[in-house]
């Protein structure tokens, strides 16, 4: 398991470091944030490496008393990217415009499912969007690797205000450990309430095209323009001089202040797959 550590370790960080390409940062921007390597003796890393295997019984989502597993409601992770491996495919993630899909149809032993959490987002200042996923299948052997900032470190947006980009104010610098505890509490409050997803939010789209993921909700234009409003949706083009217009979203007809909108790098980042 030291060897496997390692090896989704070493990826997890070239990962980190092609999304801070993608945003046009330093490659090298995070690594302050992460442990050190190698680790110096008597120190536990921040990251961690789960290994699961659920039996056939457990397939169908019902745990044995008839309550559904937890693993199939939505959730989140708070650490910077996770790294998923499994023998078959069993994750939906969920896009932009609240649609589920399957994100590791083509899963094997050489392919890695990448997930964004909550810390790169945070530290991004939402430029990298957070993914929401979802087990659906448990019957399947897995190996997940969560790289986590150090407890130590300062969670701010200084890299990406440096960069030009605009920072909202809800991204200011918080403790590592403090956003960490904080976001378990936020988790631990939603699922003690959590509710089955809304006819318009919980639809799952079978086997969607790329197309249609990174496209406007409602034109199907490309979003190559695409900036984010204050209710977290995205349109471009044509759509968005509509929005704007309208000075409400099409879609959840929430208010548009033009002054708060900001750039969508992160369209294509709410998963990758990656292969190796």
């Amino acid at each position: 398991m030291a060897d496997a550590f390692r090896c989704l370790g070493k990826a997890a960080r070239a990962a980190l470091c092609a999304i801070a390409r993608h945003l046009r940062l330093r490659t090298d921007v995070f690594n302050q944030l992460l442990d050190d390597t190698p680790l110096p003796v008597n120190e536990v890393s921040s990251s961690e490496l789960l290994v699961a295997y659920t039996h056939e019984q457990l397939q169908s989502g019902q745990t044995l008393m008839g309550c559904p597993s937890r693993s199939s409601m939505p959730q989140v992770d708070r650490g910077f990217v996770t790294l998923v491996a499994s023998d078959y495919p069993g994750i939906e993630v969920c896009d932009p415009n609240g649609h589920w899909y399957l994100a590791d149809g083509v899963s094997g032993p050489n392919n890695l499912l990448l997930l964004t959490g909550r810390a790169l987002s945070h530290v991004t200042a939402g430029l990298c969007p957070i993914s929401q996923y979802r087990v659906t299948n448990e019957n399947r052997a897995s190996l997940t690797f969560r790289l986590v900032p150090h407890a130590n470190a300062i969670l701010d947006c200084s890299p990406i205000l440096a960069a030009g980009h605009c920072i909202r104010r809800v991204y200011q610098p918080i403790p590592a450990s403090q956003f960490m505890d904080d976001s378990y509490a936020e988790e631990h409050a939603v699922s003690s309430h959590l509710e089955e997803p809304s006819e318009s939010q919980g639809n799952f789209v079978s086997d969607p095209s790329l197309r249609s993921v990174l496209s406007d909700p409602l034109s199907g234009a490309f979003l190559e323009d695409a900036m984010v409003l204050q209710c977290g949706h995205s349109f471009g083009g044509v759509m968005l001089k509509k929005v704007i217009e309208m000075a409400r979203c099409t879609i959840c007809n929430g208010e548009v202040d033009p002054s708060s909108l900001f750039p969508n790098l992160g369209m294509s980042l709410p998963y990758i797959y990656l292969a190796y």
